[in-house]
């Protein structure tokens, strides 16, 4: 019987790693392939260093060959465990099929983190990226309603015999929030292992798929949900959203001092400061530095971290939020060129940043 390299992985790519949710494969699992007649000898590996995880996949993997080549073939295949480098985003369990994940954080509540969360999702969206929003601000979500999608519910949906949350879309984002489980005229009175819990489902029990940016809108401060997040998943990066007001300033450089940590190491991407200054409709060239001027962009020169973009506080911006149209959307308006701006810098910061450094590693938590 005459077999090929190429035949070999061709039937390979049937096989599924249980825990990656992709075959074989497409991840480069299957190394060393030695035909001999009518044996097979091969490599791959799985990311479960269990026992019966190795022999459900050589299994698997005989099974496959024998079907399309018949019994009389014998198949000799070594079963190893993934390297937990943690430099191909497709070998990672979590959000396995996401380049980019990256956390828009603020140090305290009111500056805007979710309305620039939203508007950086649609904007990456509108330049051609696949991307997805998961509002991680378990307390306070608000993204169901600038996306549009306040009375939506997702359904389940059943991907590789197992049923996992769809997420909603619009704008063509993927969304996902607690505010889609949970009345939002209620408060989410929870203590941090159910909020734990909560963003593990959306992490884990979501149907993702392929994604170049995952946007992660956080809940202001440096609490259980942050910490939560850099355990769980290897995080690109972090943008810090500030107003130019001096108390707003004080716990933007407290937010970025969190990702900074020796135990923490997540790159800030950069600061947006938002409600840079105050423009009138009736007086669009005019500017009223309300909270003060330049407040973050100060504070980026003194921490040295790119400044993304200055967004102006214009009533469109709230409009556009409340109807759950994000304002990036509104082509040809200065909002629009302003949020473009911001994105094109953001785009710019996460491809200097991959280029230049290793992934980042979640949090590995110890006791003493």
């Amino acid at each position: 019987m005459i077999m090929t390299e190429q035949e070999i992985l061709d039937a390979l790519a049937k096989v599924i790693e249980p825990d990656l949710k992709k075959d074989i494969v497409e991840l480069n699992l299957v190394s060393n392939i030695v035909i001999e007649e009518s044996t097979v000898t091969l490599d791959v590996n799985v990311s479960n260093p269990a026992m019966h995880s190795k022999k459900r996949m050589e299994e698997a993997c005989c099974f496959a060959i024998e079907r399309v080549f018949g019994s009389e073939v014998e198949v000799e295949c070594n079963v190893g465990v993934i390297e937990a480098s943690g430099e191909d985003a497709r070998l990672r369990k979590v959000l396995p099929g996401v380049k980019n994940i990256v956390a828009v954080a603020s140090g305290k509540g009111g500056v805007g983190k979710s309305t620039v969360a939203s508007n950086l999702a649609v904007g990456l969206a509108a330049k051609g990226f696949s991307v997805g929003l998961i509002d991680a601000d378990i307390y306070g979500p608000s993204v169901p309603t600038m996306f549009d999608l306040v009375n939506e519910k997702p359904v389940v949906t059943e991907q590789q015999g197992k049923q996992y949350i769809e997420p909603l879309e619009n704008h063509g984002v993927k969304v996902l929030s607690i505010g889609f489980f949970a009345d939002m005229s209620q408060p989410i009175v929870w203590r941090g292992p159910m909020a734990t819990k909560a963003l593990n489902q959306m992490f884990n029990d979501t149907w993702w798929g392929d994604l170049d940016y995952m946007v992660l809108d956080l809940p202001p401060g440096t609490g259980d949900v942050h910490l939560s997040i850099v355990q769980a998943l290897p995080l690109t990066g972090a943008v810090i959203v500030s107003t130019p007001q001096e108390v707003a300033l004080a716990d933007a450089r407290k937010g970025v001092a969190m990702f900074q940590l020796d135990s923490v190491k997540v790159p800030v991407l950069g600061l947006i400061e938002n409600m840079a200054w105050f423009t009138p409709e009736e007086l669009p060239e005019n500017k009223y530095y309300i909270f003060g001027k330049d407040g973050a962009k100060q504070l980026a020169e003194q921490l040295e971290i790119p400044l993304l973009g200055q967004i102006p506080l214009v009533q469109s911006i709230r409009e556009a939020g409340d109807v759950g149209r994000p304002a990036a959307l509104q082509e040809g308006t200065p909002v629009a060129e302003c949020m473009n701006e911001i994105i094109g810098n953001f785009v710019e910061q996460v491809e200097a940043r991959n280029d230049s450094m290793p992934p980042t590693q979640p949090v590995q938590m110890t006791t003493s």
